[in-house]
Protein backbone atom coordinates (compact mmCIF):
# COMPACT_ATOMS: atom_id res chain seq x y z
CA UNK A 1 0.00 0.00 0.00
CA UNK A 2 1.54 3.63 -0.96
CA UNK A 3 2.99 4.99 1.97
CA UNK A 4 1.80 8.18 1.67
CA UNK A 5 -1.58 7.04 2.44
CA UNK A 6 -0.39 4.50 4.70
CA UNK A 7 1.15 7.67 6.83
CA UNK A 8 -1.92 9.56 6.15
CA UNK A 9 -4.26 7.48 8.18
CA UNK A 10 -1.96 7.34 11.01
CA UNK A 11 -2.32 11.19 11.06
CA UNK A 12 -6.11 11.00 10.76
CA UNK A 13 -6.77 8.68 13.18
CA UNK A 14 -4.08 10.54 15.26
CA UNK A 15 -6.28 13.31 15.93
CA UNK A 16 -9.61 11.62 15.83
CA UNK A 17 -8.79 10.34 18.80
CA UNK A 18 -8.63 13.98 20.39
CA UNK A 19 -11.12 15.04 18.52
CA UNK A 20 -13.84 12.87 19.61
CA UNK A 21 -14.21 13.93 23.52
CA UNK A 22 -11.36 17.19 23.65
CA UNK A 23 -13.98 20.05 22.43
CA UNK A 24 -17.35 18.24 23.76
CA UNK A 25 -16.22 17.14 27.14
CA UNK A 26 -17.08 20.05 28.92
CA UNK A 27 -20.75 19.38 27.71
CA UNK A 28 -20.74 16.10 29.73
CA UNK A 29 -18.70 17.59 32.74
CA UNK A 30 -21.22 20.43 33.13
CA UNK A 31 -24.52 18.74 31.72
CA UNK A 32 -24.57 15.46 32.12
CA UNK A 33 -22.56 15.03 36.02
CA UNK A 34 -23.25 18.49 36.94
CA UNK A 35 -19.91 18.53 37.97
CA UNK A 36 -18.17 22.44 39.49
CA UNK A 37 -15.97 24.51 37.16
CA UNK A 38 -13.18 24.49 39.55
CA UNK A 39 -12.64 20.95 39.21
CA UNK A 40 -12.93 20.75 35.75
CA UNK A 41 -10.05 23.51 35.52
CA UNK A 42 -7.82 20.67 36.65
CA UNK A 43 -8.88 18.20 34.02
CA UNK A 44 -7.20 20.44 31.07
CA UNK A 45 -4.57 20.52 33.67
CA UNK A 46 -3.87 17.19 32.94
CA UNK A 47 -2.93 18.01 29.39
CA UNK A 48 -0.03 19.90 30.88
CA UNK A 49 1.05 17.95 33.22
CA UNK A 50 1.43 15.02 30.35
CA UNK A 51 3.24 17.31 27.80
CA UNK A 52 6.10 18.02 30.25
CA UNK A 53 6.42 14.70 31.48
CA UNK A 54 6.46 12.15 28.95
CA UNK A 55 7.38 13.34 25.50
CA UNK A 56 11.07 13.30 26.91
CA UNK A 57 10.69 9.75 28.38
CA UNK A 58 8.87 7.98 25.35
CA UNK A 59 11.89 9.84 23.25
CA UNK A 60 14.62 8.08 24.99
CA UNK A 61 12.98 4.68 25.13
CA UNK A 62 12.37 4.76 21.29
CA UNK A 63 15.64 6.29 20.80
CA UNK A 64 17.12 3.53 22.64
CA UNK A 65 15.07 0.62 23.50
CA UNK A 66 12.26 0.01 21.57
CA UNK A 67 10.56 0.62 17.91
CA UNK A 68 8.80 4.12 17.60
CA UNK A 69 6.26 2.54 15.94
CA UNK A 70 5.66 -0.07 18.60
CA UNK A 71 6.02 2.18 21.17
CA UNK A 72 3.58 4.63 19.65
CA UNK A 73 0.70 1.80 19.22
CA UNK A 74 1.16 0.08 23.09
CA UNK A 75 0.49 3.95 24.35
CA UNK A 76 -2.50 4.26 21.78
CA UNK A 77 -3.81 0.84 22.92
CA UNK A 78 -3.09 1.83 26.93
CA UNK A 79 -4.72 5.48 26.83
CA UNK A 80 -7.74 3.64 24.72
CA UNK A 81 -8.51 1.46 28.13
CA UNK A 82 -8.02 4.26 30.16
CA UNK A 83 -10.66 6.02 27.56
CA UNK A 84 -13.19 2.98 27.33
CA UNK A 85 -13.83 2.98 31.46
CA UNK A 86 -14.70 6.99 32.25
CA UNK A 87 -18.29 6.07 31.30
CA UNK A 88 -18.18 4.15 34.48
CA UNK A 89 -16.90 7.00 36.58
CA UNK A 90 -19.11 8.50 38.68
CA UNK A 91 -16.97 11.05 41.00
CA UNK A 92 -14.74 14.16 39.49
CA UNK A 93 -11.62 12.64 41.54
CA UNK A 94 -11.71 9.47 39.45
CA UNK A 95 -12.25 10.92 36.61
CA UNK A 96 -9.76 13.40 36.69
CA UNK A 97 -7.35 10.29 37.26
CA UNK A 98 -8.96 8.14 34.67
CA UNK A 99 -7.96 11.18 32.44
CA UNK A 100 -4.63 11.64 33.55
CA UNK A 101 -3.99 8.57 32.92
CA UNK A 102 -5.13 8.58 29.28
CA UNK A 103 -3.60 11.79 28.59
CA UNK A 104 -0.17 10.48 30.02
CA UNK A 105 -0.61 7.71 26.97
CA UNK A 106 -1.62 10.06 24.54
CA UNK A 107 -0.17 13.29 24.91
CA UNK A 108 3.55 11.82 23.73
CA UNK A 109 1.98 9.99 20.93
CA UNK A 110 1.89 13.44 19.20
CA UNK A 111 5.45 13.50 18.58
CA UNK A 112 5.81 9.99 18.61
CA UNK A 113 3.53 10.04 14.89
CA UNK A 114 5.99 12.98 13.59
CA UNK A 115 9.27 11.03 14.85
CA UNK A 116 7.62 7.78 13.32
CA UNK A 117 6.33 9.51 10.14
CA UNK A 118 9.49 11.22 9.44
CA UNK A 119 11.43 7.74 9.88
CA UNK A 120 9.58 6.40 7.47
CA UNK A 121 9.28 9.38 4.80
CA UNK A 122 13.09 9.19 4.93
CA UNK A 123 13.69 5.58 4.52
CA UNK A 124 11.80 5.51 1.39
CA UNK A 125 13.75 8.45 0.08
CA UNK A 126 11.14 11.05 0.38
CA UNK A 127 11.49 14.85 0.88
CA UNK A 128 9.82 15.57 4.09
CA UNK A 129 9.56 19.32 3.88
CA UNK A 130 7.82 18.91 1.13
CA UNK A 131 5.86 15.42 1.87
CA UNK A 132 4.71 15.53 5.44
CA UNK A 133 2.46 18.91 5.60
CA UNK A 134 -0.20 17.65 3.27
CA UNK A 135 -0.20 14.02 5.45
CA UNK A 136 -0.15 16.34 8.62
CA UNK A 137 -3.36 18.45 7.33
CA UNK A 138 -5.38 15.22 7.62
CA UNK A 139 -4.52 15.21 11.24
CA UNK A 140 -7.33 18.18 11.55
CA UNK A 141 -9.59 16.79 9.38
CA UNK A 142 -9.68 14.12 11.74
CA UNK A 143 -9.91 16.15 14.32
CA UNK A 144 -12.97 18.19 12.60
CA UNK A 145 -14.56 14.49 11.80
CA UNK A 146 -14.20 13.49 15.01
CA UNK A 147 -16.32 16.62 16.58
CA UNK A 148 -18.71 16.23 13.55
CA UNK A 149 -19.50 12.51 14.25
CA UNK A 150 -20.11 13.58 18.22
CA UNK A 151 -22.34 16.09 17.38
CA UNK A 152 -24.16 15.02 14.22
CA UNK A 153 -25.14 11.61 16.53
CA UNK A 154 -26.53 13.22 19.33
CA UNK A 155 -23.34 12.68 21.65
CA UNK A 156 -21.95 16.16 22.94
CA UNK A 157 -23.07 15.53 26.41
CA UNK A 158 -23.02 11.82 26.15
CA UNK A 159 -20.24 9.22 27.22
CA UNK A 160 -20.39 7.62 23.87
CA UNK A 161 -17.69 10.13 22.88
CA UNK A 162 -15.07 8.32 25.06
CA UNK A 163 -16.42 4.86 23.76
CA UNK A 164 -15.69 6.26 19.88
CA UNK A 165 -12.46 7.98 21.09
CA UNK A 166 -11.46 4.45 22.78
CA UNK A 167 -12.44 2.71 19.32
CA UNK A 168 -10.07 5.03 17.33
CA UNK A 169 -7.39 4.76 19.63
CA UNK A 170 -7.38 0.88 19.55
CA UNK A 171 -7.85 0.64 15.72
CA UNK A 172 -4.85 2.82 15.57
CA UNK A 173 -2.61 0.65 17.93
CA UNK A 174 -3.56 -2.39 16.16
CA UNK A 175 -3.20 -0.27 12.95
CA UNK A 176 0.43 0.83 14.09
CA UNK A 177 1.96 -2.59 14.59
CA UNK A 178 1.40 -3.16 10.80
CA UNK A 179 3.54 0.20 9.91
CA UNK A 180 7.16 -0.11 8.15
CA UNK A 181 9.70 -0.70 11.20
CA UNK A 182 11.19 2.66 12.99
CA UNK A 183 14.22 0.63 15.21
CA UNK A 184 15.58 2.98 18.04
CA UNK A 185 18.72 5.62 16.65
CA UNK A 186 20.74 4.68 19.98
CA UNK A 187 22.20 8.35 19.05
CA UNK A 188 22.88 8.99 22.56
CA UNK A 189 25.58 8.10 24.03
CA UNK A 190 25.39 5.80 27.64
CA UNK A 191 28.08 7.88 28.88
CA UNK A 192 25.74 10.92 28.25
CA UNK A 193 24.96 13.15 31.72
CA UNK A 194 21.45 12.84 32.89
CA UNK A 195 20.98 16.53 31.13
CA UNK A 196 21.77 15.89 28.03
CA UNK A 197 19.93 12.72 27.70
CA UNK A 198 16.99 14.34 29.02
CA UNK A 199 17.01 17.38 26.98
CA UNK A 200 17.83 19.99 30.32
CA UNK A 201 21.02 21.64 28.44
CA UNK A 202 18.54 23.93 26.69
CA UNK A 203 17.20 25.13 30.05
CA UNK A 204 21.11 27.17 29.54
CA UNK A 205 19.11 29.20 27.10
CA UNK A 206 16.85 30.71 30.08
CA UNK A 207 20.37 32.54 30.85
CA UNK A 208 19.85 34.86 27.87
CA UNK A 209 17.40 37.69 28.27
CA UNK A 210 15.41 37.74 24.71
CA UNK A 211 15.30 33.88 25.15
CA UNK A 212 14.14 33.92 28.85
CA UNK A 213 11.81 36.59 27.71
CA UNK A 214 10.04 34.77 24.96
CA UNK A 215 9.84 31.11 26.93
CA UNK A 216 7.65 33.00 29.76
CA UNK A 217 5.86 34.81 27.43
CA UNK A 218 4.79 31.43 25.38
CA UNK A 219 4.11 30.11 29.05
CA UNK A 220 1.84 33.09 29.54
CA UNK A 221 -0.16 32.53 25.99
CA UNK A 222 -0.06 28.73 26.31
CA UNK A 223 -2.21 29.51 29.48
CA UNK A 224 -4.55 30.64 26.17
CA UNK A 225 -4.97 28.36 24.08
CA UNK A 226 -7.08 25.81 25.57
CA UNK A 227 -9.34 28.14 27.10
CA UNK A 228 -11.47 27.59 24.05
CA UNK A 229 -11.27 24.17 23.80
CA UNK A 230 -12.31 23.74 27.08
CA UNK A 231 -15.22 26.10 27.52
CA UNK A 232 -16.01 26.77 23.86
CA UNK A 233 -18.91 24.46 22.94
CA UNK A 234 -20.21 24.49 26.60
CA UNK A 235 -20.71 28.36 26.29
CA UNK A 236 -22.46 27.74 23.01
CA UNK A 237 -24.74 24.80 24.44
CA UNK A 238 -25.62 27.24 27.36
CA UNK A 239 -27.61 29.34 25.17
CA UNK A 240 -30.06 26.62 25.59
CA UNK A 241 -31.20 28.45 28.39
CA UNK A 242 -32.58 31.45 27.07
CA UNK A 243 -35.77 31.25 25.33
CA UNK A 244 -34.71 33.09 22.51
CA UNK A 245 -31.87 30.91 21.64
CA UNK A 246 -33.04 27.34 23.04
CA UNK A 247 -34.03 26.38 19.66
CA UNK A 248 -30.97 27.91 17.19
CA UNK A 249 -28.86 25.87 14.72
CA UNK A 250 -25.89 27.07 17.61
CA UNK A 251 -27.24 25.01 20.22
CA UNK A 252 -28.15 22.03 18.42
CA UNK A 253 -24.37 22.15 16.79
CA UNK A 254 -22.24 23.88 18.65
CA UNK A 255 -19.94 21.43 17.80
CA UNK A 256 -19.71 21.86 14.12
CA UNK A 257 -19.91 25.64 14.94
CA UNK A 258 -16.60 25.28 16.57
CA UNK A 259 -15.44 23.21 14.35
CA UNK A 260 -14.89 25.97 11.97
CA UNK A 261 -11.71 27.01 13.91
CA UNK A 262 -9.73 23.79 13.04
CA UNK A 263 -10.86 24.49 9.53
CA UNK A 264 -9.71 27.77 9.77
CA UNK A 265 -6.32 26.28 11.77
CA UNK A 266 -5.68 24.66 8.04
CA UNK A 267 -6.07 27.89 6.25
CA UNK A 268 -4.22 30.21 8.11
CA UNK A 269 -1.18 27.45 7.83
CA UNK A 270 -1.06 28.67 3.93
CA UNK A 271 -0.77 31.98 4.72
CA UNK A 272 2.03 31.98 7.22
CA UNK A 273 5.32 31.99 4.48
CA UNK A 274 3.50 35.42 3.33
CA UNK A 275 3.02 36.89 6.58
CA UNK A 276 6.72 36.12 8.13
CA UNK A 277 8.29 37.65 4.92
CA UNK A 278 6.24 40.34 5.03
CA UNK A 279 6.08 41.51 8.79
CA UNK A 280 8.89 39.05 10.32
CA UNK A 281 8.60 37.17 13.27
CA UNK A 282 8.14 39.36 16.62
CA UNK A 283 5.24 41.23 14.43
CA UNK A 284 3.67 37.63 13.65
CA UNK A 285 3.44 36.23 17.03
CA UNK A 286 2.43 39.92 18.10
CA UNK A 287 -0.73 39.58 15.45
CA UNK A 288 -1.32 36.22 17.05
CA UNK A 289 -1.64 37.56 20.64
CA UNK A 290 -4.02 40.17 19.11
CA UNK A 291 -5.53 37.49 17.57
CA UNK A 292 -6.45 35.98 20.49
CA UNK A 293 -7.89 39.35 21.76
CA UNK A 294 -10.26 39.16 19.14
CA UNK A 295 -11.17 35.31 20.07
CA UNK A 296 -12.37 35.96 23.57
CA UNK A 297 -13.75 39.76 22.83
CA UNK A 298 -16.10 38.45 19.85
CA UNK A 299 -17.32 34.97 22.04
CA UNK A 300 -18.11 37.54 25.01
CA UNK A 301 -20.86 39.95 22.64
CA UNK A 302 -21.93 37.10 20.80
CA UNK A 303 -24.92 35.50 20.53
CA UNK A 304 -26.79 32.59 18.49
CA UNK A 305 -29.34 35.24 16.26
CA UNK A 306 -28.28 38.86 15.44
CA UNK A 307 -24.58 38.04 17.06
CA UNK A 308 -24.13 34.94 15.39
CA UNK A 309 -21.19 36.88 12.73
CA UNK A 310 -19.08 37.45 16.26
CA UNK A 311 -19.67 33.91 16.81
CA UNK A 312 -18.74 32.65 13.32
CA UNK A 313 -15.86 35.55 13.30
CA UNK A 314 -14.29 34.24 16.35
CA UNK A 315 -14.15 30.75 14.82
CA UNK A 316 -12.62 31.81 12.01
CA UNK A 317 -9.89 34.53 14.18
CA UNK A 318 -8.52 31.57 15.89
CA UNK A 319 -6.74 29.69 12.95
CA UNK A 320 -4.82 32.75 13.09
CA UNK A 321 -4.52 33.08 16.78
CA UNK A 322 -2.92 29.26 17.04
CA UNK A 323 -1.23 29.22 14.12
CA UNK A 324 0.38 32.13 13.98
CA UNK A 325 2.26 31.75 17.65
CA UNK A 326 3.27 28.57 17.28
CA UNK A 327 4.72 28.11 13.89
CA UNK A 328 6.28 31.91 14.58
CA UNK A 329 7.33 30.66 17.63
CA UNK A 330 9.09 27.48 16.32
CA UNK A 331 10.89 29.47 13.57
CA UNK A 332 12.12 32.05 15.90
CA UNK A 333 13.63 29.04 18.35
CA UNK A 334 15.24 27.56 14.98
CA UNK A 335 16.92 30.75 13.65
CA UNK A 336 18.61 31.66 16.95
CA UNK A 337 19.67 28.68 19.05
CA UNK A 338 22.53 26.49 18.43
CA UNK A 339 22.27 23.25 16.26
CA UNK A 340 23.90 20.74 19.31
CA UNK A 341 20.61 22.16 21.47
CA UNK A 342 18.16 22.41 18.55
CA UNK A 343 15.64 19.75 19.50
CA UNK A 344 15.58 20.50 23.00
CA UNK A 345 15.02 24.29 22.83
CA UNK A 346 11.84 23.02 20.53
CA UNK A 347 11.27 20.63 23.15
CA UNK A 348 11.41 23.41 25.76
CA UNK A 349 8.83 25.86 23.67
CA UNK A 350 6.70 23.16 23.75
CA UNK A 351 6.96 22.32 27.17
CA UNK A 352 6.41 26.33 28.62
CA UNK A 353 3.34 26.40 26.43
CA UNK A 354 1.48 23.60 25.31
CA UNK A 355 2.86 21.90 29.15
CA UNK A 356 3.17 25.02 32.38
CA UNK A 357 0.84 27.37 30.17
CA UNK A 358 -1.84 24.60 29.99
CA UNK A 359 -1.95 23.80 33.56
CA UNK A 360 -1.70 26.67 35.22
CA UNK A 361 -4.21 27.60 32.48
CA UNK A 362 -6.63 25.25 33.05
CA UNK A 363 -6.33 25.23 36.97
CA UNK A 364 -6.51 29.09 37.65
CA UNK A 365 -9.24 29.33 34.95
CA UNK A 366 -11.40 26.88 36.53
CA UNK A 367 -11.33 28.89 39.64
CA UNK A 368 -11.63 31.99 38.94
CA UNK A 369 -14.73 31.22 36.58
CA UNK A 370 -16.25 29.08 39.09
CA UNK A 371 -15.37 32.20 42.17
CA UNK A 372 -15.94 35.28 40.50
CA UNK A 373 -18.37 34.41 37.26
CA UNK A 374 -20.28 31.93 38.87
CA UNK A 375 -23.59 32.26 40.51
CA UNK A 376 -26.29 29.21 41.80
CA UNK A 377 -24.86 27.15 39.12
CA UNK A 378 -24.79 29.76 36.30
CA UNK A 379 -22.16 30.73 34.23
CA UNK A 380 -21.76 34.64 32.96
CA UNK A 381 -20.21 34.02 29.77
CA UNK A 382 -19.80 37.78 28.93
CA UNK A 383 -17.92 38.59 31.68
CA UNK A 384 -15.71 35.43 31.38
CA UNK A 385 -14.49 35.94 27.67
CA UNK A 386 -14.36 39.71 28.76
CA UNK A 387 -11.38 38.68 31.29
CA UNK A 388 -10.24 36.60 29.19
CA UNK A 389 -9.83 38.95 26.22
CA UNK A 390 -8.36 41.44 28.83
CA UNK A 391 -6.02 38.66 29.68
CA UNK A 392 -4.49 38.28 26.21
CA UNK A 393 -4.42 42.20 25.78
CA UNK A 394 -1.96 42.38 28.74
CA UNK A 395 -0.10 39.97 27.69
CA UNK A 396 0.14 41.71 23.90
CA UNK A 397 1.19 44.73 25.12
CA UNK A 398 3.84 43.59 27.42
CA UNK A 399 5.10 41.12 24.33
CA UNK A 400 5.11 44.57 22.32
CA UNK A 401 6.92 46.84 24.66
CA UNK A 402 9.02 44.10 26.45
CA UNK A 403 10.61 41.81 23.36
CA UNK A 404 12.82 42.82 21.06
CA UNK A 405 13.70 41.05 17.59
CA UNK A 406 14.80 42.92 14.70
CA UNK A 407 13.31 41.54 11.32
CA UNK A 408 15.59 39.81 9.15
CA UNK A 409 14.29 38.20 5.63
CA UNK A 410 17.03 35.14 5.85
CA UNK A 411 15.13 34.00 9.16
CA UNK A 412 12.01 32.75 7.08
CA UNK A 413 13.24 32.02 3.98
CA UNK A 414 12.76 28.34 4.95
CA UNK A 415 9.34 28.33 5.33
CA UNK A 416 9.25 29.00 1.71
CA UNK A 417 11.36 25.88 0.78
Amino acid sequence: MNIKFRLTVMSFLQFFVWGAWLITVANYWFGTKQWSGAEFGAIFSTLGISSIIMPAITGIVADKWVNAEKLYGVLHILGGLALLYIPQVDNPTTFYWVIFAAMMCYMPTISLSNSVAYNILKENKFDVVKVFPPIRVWGTIGFIVAMWITNLTGNKASYNMFYLSAFAAFALGIYSFTLPKCPPQKLISEDASFGEKFGLSAFKLFGTYKMALFFIFSMFLGGALQLTNMYGDVYLSEFANVPEYADSFVVKYSTIIMSISQISETLFILAIPFFLRKFGIKQVMLISMLAWVLRFGLFSFGNPVDGLWMIILSCVVYGMAFDFFNISGSLFVETTTSPKIRSSAQGLFMMMSNGFGAFFGGLISGVVIDTFFTNNGVRDWHGIWLAFAGYALVIAIAFAVLFKHKHDPKDVESVSH
